[in-house]
């Protein structure tokens, strides 16, 4: 599914910061709601408590929001699973319904040519019959000429055979035409049968594919809908926090704030940290040493070259749901985000033109247009889209996107990486 690549930044920067906050956001009202005020006048303390009151409702809502946004990105992702299936199955069949269509057509061929047939034999036939009639006793005197000219009993015996051989050739003849014509007009018949059913087959298909995009598109708005309310609660909470750091007495809110915040950025990240040191955070399969960056560490399952019958066009490394996905030269970010066959998929085009892909990821951590250096994470390691199992699909296309997909060795080679197996 070829198929054009629609691609929504479902788990881009810009989200995962808004998660982040809200989360920090979380702890920090919780924060505040324990932290006393400066000294201050009881008109003061009515301020602080207001602002305080304030902040608490806009955190309760970001806390609110925060399921329903969850929930509309699974459906999200759901809905991208089941409409790259479903694009994958229109595929499929419109490929069957085009194989039965030049089989009928096929058929059809040969039952004309078979009626050809059948119609010269019969117009010999008939001729011979005419000749018959037409020449009465002609025929029949040089059918007995012939028989009298033989020099003996011998010849006389095989003249006589072959004259009824002829006959019976001619009428076994004309019944195989009729045999041959019979059996194509069944064949031609079963073909268009079949071309029925297949174009039915390809029909639903198509519908059901449409249906789906429809149902993602409408799963991309609602998640978009939600991330922009999203967006502005955390707005409405910074401003919030900055002013119930003023009431409590703050000299520079809003330094403070940023002070704040990063510190709630830093342990987030040391928390993630902790989930993925089960697998080595940078690994290289390099043989040639120089701090090459494989795109992924595991173990390589299949290579670049046919495979059942089609072109596998890159390799791939099985790697545990999370293990972190690299890009080995620095590059800018072409695509991020659904595509086809791979549920998700990244896109780096490096400075000769050459382009890695990165498909089947569970997570991706940059977006289009994106600079990134050599052996920064782009992406995670999943099992999406058209996947066996959880793993690392890599390609390197030097004709553009999609286009003129060579062996990955080569230029994994050329860049001091080695991948065992290939």
């Amino acid at each position: 599914m070829a198929t054009s690549h629609h691609l929504h930044t479902t788990t881009s920067p810009r989200r995962r910061r808004l998660r982040t906050s809200l989360i920090a956001a979380t702890l920090l009202a919780a924060a505040f709601v324990g932290a006393p005020a400066a000294t201050a006048a009881p008109a003061d303390d009515a301020r602080v408590e207001a602002a305080r009151s304030q902040h608490d409702a806009v955190a309760a809502e970001i806390a609110a929001l925060g399921g329903r946004v969850a929930e509309a990105e699974q459906k999200l992702q759901r809905m991208t699973l089941e409409a790259e299936a479903a694009s994958g199955n229109a595929l499929a069949a419109q490929a069957a319904l085009d194989a039965a269509t030049q089989e009928a057509e096929a058929a059809e061929v040969a039952l004309f040519e078979a009626k050809q047939a059948v119609g010269q034999a019969q117009d010999e036939v008939s001729e011979i019959g005419r000749q018959a009639y037409m020449g009465g006793g002609q025929q029949a005197f040089g059918d007995l000429h012939l028989l009298l000219d033989a020099g003996g009993p011998a010849e006389l015996l095989q003249q006589a055979a072959t004259l009824d051989t002829l006959g019976e050739q001619r009428a076994k003849t004309l019944d195989a035409m009729k045999i041959l014509e019979v059996q194509q007009a069944r064949a031609e018949q079963a073909a268009q049968a079949t071309v029925g059913e297949r174009d039915r087959a390809a029909g639903a298909a198509a519908e059901a594919h449409a249906a789906a995009a429809r149902q993602l598109s409408g799963a991309q708005a609602e998640f978009d809908a939600l991330a922009l309310q999203r967006l502005g609660l955390a707005r409405q909470l910074r401003d919030a926090e900055i002013r119930l750091l003023q009431m409590q007495g703050a000299r520079d809110a809003a330094r403070a704030w940023e002070t704040q915040r990063a510190a709630r950025e830093a342990a987030a990240a040391a928390a993630s940290a902790v989930t993925t040191t089960a697998a080595p955070a940078t690994r290289t399969l390099a043989s040639g040493g120089g701090g090459a960056v494989a795109p992924t560490t595991g173990r390589v399952t299949s290579c670049y070259g046919s495979r059942w019958g089609t072109l596998h066009a890159g390799v791939d490394i099985a790697a545990p749901i999370g293990t972190p996905v690299f890009t080995p030269e620095s590059g800018v970010v072409l695509q991020a985000g659904p595509a086809s066959g791979f549920g998700l998929a990244v896109a780096v085009q490096h400075g000769d033109g050459t382009i890695t892909l990165y498909g089947h990821v569970n997570r991706f951590f940059v977006s289009a247009g994106q600079t990134v250096g050599a052996g920064e994470q782009i992406a995670e390691v999943g099992n999406r889209g058209q996947s066996t199992g959880p793993h690392l699909h890599f390609e390197v296309h030097k004709g553009g996107l999609y286009a003129n997909r060579t062996n990955p060795v080569p230029w994994l080679n050329a860049h001091g990486i080695s991948l065992g197996g290939c």
